[in-house]
């Protein structure tokens, strides 16, 4: 009869995109063009906020008496939070993670990326102009957050002299994104079944955490404290040029659920004027976020229209 217990399985998407498989060949385009030229290319993501006291961790490990752990996972109980923002380069199989006591917002994201190029990036990569930036379409670095853009081009772009470009996987494709498999599954994999009870405990994991591929992590504890729901000033919003290049009827015809993707810009005197493209889907392909001349910034939108 070929019966058994079964469960769901989630198979059915429900939100793809026409432009889906343009995205993904887009990203590896990219990719492969910044590796040829030896430009840096980093995957970036934030991982689950854990709990730091005497709390139950998932997993298993080898042990002669299970660890007590409390019976409830109170955030009362916590001593804090530990929030990883992690930066991979997956060409050297290096990790990075931000460990945020606060809130996972674009300003701890953007901060804990510029981090990594003052103390390894610009290190590890020289003066290299151009940084390639792969990333999920929600979370702290979603492609619809103007504070992400803007950080970036505040604490990256003008800072070190760098042209940024960022390119968004699809909705509900994060698992392509190369830090989760190659660095944070890694990460969970080493402390499984171990209580996190403090920052110092949190931190070894991970930088203890290696492969047989030689993989290597270093973490920052960031004790700032990061806001919740800050916004660019509206002086700056209320500055930007909108036009759209494809026009109205296009722009309904392909259904973005988003019109308002950075493609260009230049910013003189704290003014950030905009080009818009369409985000197909909520996400954007790739924008390009760079410092060309002195007192500038330009931003060029790397998706190619369909």
């Amino acid at each position: 009869m070929n019966f058994s217990l079964r469960v769901n399985r989630k198979q059915i998407a429900t939100n793809s995109s026409p432009y889906r498989d343009q995205q993904f060949q887009q990203i590896s385009a990219l990719r492969s063009r910044f590796q040829r030229q030896g430009l840096p290319v980093i995957s970036v993501d934030s991982k689950k906020r854990e709990m730091i006291g005497n709390f139950k961790s998932s997993g298993s490990k080898w042990d002669r008496l299970p660890t007590l752990v409390n019976d409830h996972d109170f955030l009362s109980d916590a001593s804090g939070v530990g929030i990883s923002y992690g930066i991979y380069d997956p060409v050297n199989n290096r990790g990075t993670v931000c460990v945020g006591i606060s809130h996972d917002t674009p300003a701890f994201a953007t901060h804990s990326i510029a981090t990594w190029w003052k103390r390894e990036g610009s290190r590890r990569y020289g003066s290299a102009p151009k940084l390639l930036v792969l990333a999920d379409s929600g979370g702290s670095n979603s492609c619809t957050s103007w504070a992400w853009k803007t950080g970036i081009q505040a604490q990256l772009c003008n800072k070190f002299n760098i042209t940024a470009t960022i390119a968004h996987y699809p909705t509900g494709a994060s698992k392509w994104n190369p830090i989760e498999h190659r660095l944070f599954s890694e990460i969970s994999k080493n402390w499984a079944a171990e209580p996190l009870d403090s920052y110092e405990k949190m931190l070894n994991f991970i930088r203890t955490t290696s492969t047989r591929t030689g993989l290597v992590v270093t973490a920052y504890l960031d004790r700032r404290d990061y806001q919740k729901g800050l916004k660019p000033d509206p002086q700056l919003i209320r500055s930007l040029r909108l036009p759209h290049p494809f026009g109205a009827d296009q722009c309904r015809q392909r259904r973005p659920t988003n019109c308002a993707a950075v493609s260009s810009a230049r910013v003189r005197s704290g003014r950030l004027p905009l080009q818009v493209l369409p985000m197909w889907s909520g996400q954007s392909e790739g924008d390009s976020i760079s410092r060309s001349e002195p007192g500038s910034v330009d931003l060029h939108h790397s998706a190619q229209s369909p």
